[in-house]
C-alpha cells in the first residue's frame, strides 16, 4: 500500500516537521462505505444499526448498512444554532451544541431522542470556557471540547490555544481539564478542535477543521497537555466523527463538500 503524505504548512519550524513525519505509525483509514447525506455539514453520529447525520439546526437518520434514509427533524424554534457533533449513549442522542460564530461564545449539551429525532433535555453552559463542539462519556464521566479559534482573537482575547478537553461528574461539575499540544494546535490554522470521541482504551480521537487527518492523543501521566501520540489519514474532512459501536476500528466521519456520510476502518500499511 503507498501512504499519501500528509499535507503541511510549509511554514512550520524544520524541528515540527520532523516530529510530525515521526508521528506517523503506518496506519491509515481506508474508506469502506461513502452515503448521499443532505445534513451532514457538521458531523455524524453511530448507533448499532443507524447513522445519524447532523448540520447546524437539522440531523437525518439512515440505516448504516444500506443508507436508507429513515426520519429528519428540523428546528422550527430558532433556538437550535450550531450543532458540531453527536454521539450515542444509553439510547440517547447528545450533541454539542454552540453560538458560533457569534461572539461571546456560549454552548449547550441538546439531548434527542434517536427514534423520534425529537429533543428531550439540555444542559447549559452559557458563556464559560468556549464554544462546545464534542461530547462523549469515559469510564463513568463526561468529556466535553471547548475551542476557541485563532479568527476570533481580536474580539475574544484567545486564540485556539485555550481550546481544552474538560472532564465533567454527572451533575456538570468540572473535575479536570487539558489543553491540546502546540505543535498540533498549528495543524488547525485560525480554526480548532472539531469533532473527536475516547475509545474503550481511552485514546483520543479527534480532528480539526478541514484536513482528512485524524489525530490520536493520550491523556498525560503528569501535566496538563495532552499527549500527541499518531496521526491518521482519513477519507473525509475534519468536522464530527463517531466510532461505530458494533464494529471495532471503523470510524464514521463526512465529506462536508459533497454531503457525504463516509465509513472508514483503520488499517496499518504495508
Amino acid at each position: 500500500m503507498i501512504q499519501r503524505l500528509p499535507i503541511f504548512p510549509t511554514r512550520l519550524p524544520i524541528g515540527i516537521l520532523i516530529f510530525w513525519f515521526s508521528n506517523l505509525s503506518g496506519q491509515t483509514i481506508t474508506q469502506i462505505h461513502e452515503f448521499h447525506a443532505p445534513a451532514a455539514h457538521q458531523a455524524v453520529a453511530v448507533d448499532h444499526q443507524y447513522f445519524y447525520a447532523i448540520g447546524n439546526r437539522i440531523i437525518e437518520k439512515y440505516d448504516k448498512q444500506t443508507g436508507e434514509f429513515f426520519l429528519q427533524w428540523r428546528d422550527s424554534s430558532g433556538i437550535f444554532k450550531h450543532l458540531n457533533s453527536g454521539v450515542i449513549i444509553d439510547g440517547k442522542l447528545y450533541c454539542a451544541h454552540s453560538n458560533f460564530p457569534d461572539i461571546p461564545m456560549a454552548s449547550s449539551i441538546e439531548i434527542f431522542d434517536p427514534v423520534s429525532l425529537k429533543p428531550i433535555d439540555s444542559h447549559s453552559f452559557g458563556i464559560d470556557i468556549g464554544s462546545a463542539t464534542w461530547i462523549d462519556r469515559y469510564a463513568g464521566y463526561w468529556y466535553v471540547a471547548f475551542a476557541h479559534y485563532n479568527r476570533f482573537k481580536d474580539h475574544t482575547g484567545t486564540d485556539n490555544r485555550w481550546t481544552q478537553l474538560v472532564k465533567f461528574s454527572d451533575q456538570w461539575e468540572k473535575l479536570a481539564s487539558w489543553i491540546l499540544p502546540s505543535d498540533l494546535l498549528e495543524r488547525f490554522d485560525d480554526m480548532s478542535n472539531s469533532g473527536g470521541f475516547i475509545d474503550g482504551s481511552g485514546k483520543i480521537y479527534i480532528t480539526g477543521h478541514d484536513y482528512k487527518e485524524v489525530y490520536i492523543l493520550e491523556f498525560p501521566p503528569h501535566g496538563y497537555a495532552l499527549q500527541w501520540i499518531d496521526t491518521l489519514q482519513a477519507p473525509f474532512e475534519g468536522q464530527g466523527i463517531a466510532a461505530d459501536p458494533g464494529q471495532e476500528g471503523i470510524i464514521f466521519g463526512i465529506q462536508r463538500s459533497s454531503k457525504k456520510v463516509v465509513a472508514g476502518k483503520i488499517e496499518t500499511g504495508k
